[in-house]
């Protein structure tokens, strides 16, 4: 794949990131080789010349001092791949709808409670404050586009306050509204994720707030995937009529996905001995994960670019690729990506949300608990036509 002139410095940045390209995921081509890359033509402005990478092999070649990408000074980050710099632990994003201008989002501080919007070349602008309690792993910890949002413009947010956990609902310049109250609070367990169905709901994985019997109480809402309207009732569809609950079993969720052509959703999760990716059975109970981590990474949000499930993860500070096959099946293990081996590393990374097959937008959580450069905490666009294993630096 050829990134000339006249492209724009984000998609050359994103596509060069990833630079495999767009490659495909093969079991076949184990012991293949690609052809090296082309290189890049650099645009106005700086442009890192960006490193090849062998196919296959994960190894990459770095680039030339001359070229390297300069570090952070201050929020200002040199690495075009970063859309937003001096954020406070992004663990929500919800990508806004592509007009054909550079890509931007909602980013969600999770100890704040600030959403900001965000776009390469702009300024983060403040969107709107919601009131949270970041006690635990609680805070603003979830973000999606209503599913009608280009005519109401509506977001929603999952969130911890003083009393509960909850789903609420804003836009832009008005006081957030209550959607779904008396979500179990507890000391942990209280992170949860939200994204629209694809059908006209919204799903919800909430946490089991420190009591993991609660994922199985059927009368609960914790510890459970809910599917529930844009009013917070359960949508129509659903496994048991008049019931928000969608799957159960869930314990401290880190994100759901799904693949672009609704033919799977997935949730990660972290469980008291191991982190495991799920694929959603309405109706039913995560019973048998598809990938498990011993290793506990912190798996957060995730990306299904129909060959892989790509898996963010915190304490990990890497991307988790995990190859996939059309019926959904495990293609192969995982392969950590972007965790400074080869070159490219931002940190431990707090969300993920999908723009399309082709791209993604990752936040990081340097701030909590990491080791924060200038710039930090990020939000940063990858392809996921092939993960990185090479490109800029972090520092």
């Amino acid at each position: 794949m050829r990134v000339g002139k006249g492209k724009a410095p984000w998609l050359l940045a994103a596509c060069g990131l990833l630079l495999t390209g767009c490659a495909q995921f093969d079991d076949r081509a184990a012991n293949e080789t690609f052809e090296p890359a082309p290189e890049l033509t650099a645009p106005a402005g700086p442009q890192p010349e960006l490193p090849e990478v062998d196919g296959d092999s994960g190894e990459s070649r770095p680039s030339s001092p001359q070229t390297s990408v300069p570090p952070p000074q201050g929020c200002t980050d040199y690495d075009q791949s970063v859309i937003a710099t001096c954020l406070d632990t992004v663990s929500a994003l919800a990508a806004l709808p592509n007009t054909g201008a550079a890509p931007s989002a909602l980013a969600g501080e999770r100890k704040t409670g600030r959403v900001l919007q965000v776009a390469s070349g702009s300024a983060p602008a403040e969107f709107i404050t919601l009131d949270v309690q970041a006690t635990g792993d609680g805070g603003l910890t979830g973000l999606a586009l209503s599913p009608t949002y280009t005519e109401d413009q509506l977001v929603f947010a999952y969130v911890t306050t003083a009393t509960d956990n909850r789903v609420v609902r804003f836009t832009r310049g008005q006081q957030p509204k209550a959607v779904l109250t008396g979500i179990p609070k507890g000391a942990t367990g209280n992170r949860g994720a939200i994204m629209t169905d694809g059908a006209g709901a919204l799903l919800v994985a909430t946490g089991d707030a420190g009591n993991p019997s609660a994922a199985a109480d059927p009368a609960s809402l914790a510890g459970k995937v809910l599917r529930i309207d844009t009013a917070g009732a359960a949508a129509q569809g659903n496994p048991t009529p008049g019931s928000r609950v969608y799957a159960s079993g869930v314990h401290s969720p880190g994100g759901l996905c799904k693949a672009t052509d609704g033919s799977r959703t997935w949730i990660t999760d972290r469980g008291a001995t191991v982190d495991s990716l799920y694929a959603i059975t309405p109706g039913a109970s995560l019973a048998v994960p598809t990938w498990t981590w011993p290793d506990k990474p912190a798996l957060t949000g995730c990306a299904d670019n129909g060959t892989a499930v790509v898996i963010a993860t915190s304490v990990g500070a890497n991307l988790q690729e995990l190859p996939i096959t059309l019926d959904g099946s495990v293609g192969g293990k995982p392969k950590a990506l972007m965790d400074g081996k080869n070159g490219t590393a931002y940190g431990r990374y707090g969300s993920l949300d999908q723009i399309d097959a082709q791209f993604a937008l990752v936040g990081t959580v340097n701030k909590d608990g990491g080791q924060p450069v200038s710039s930090d905490d990020r939000v940063v666009l990858i392809s996921l036509q092939a993960t990185p294993n090479g490109g800029s630096g972090k520092d």
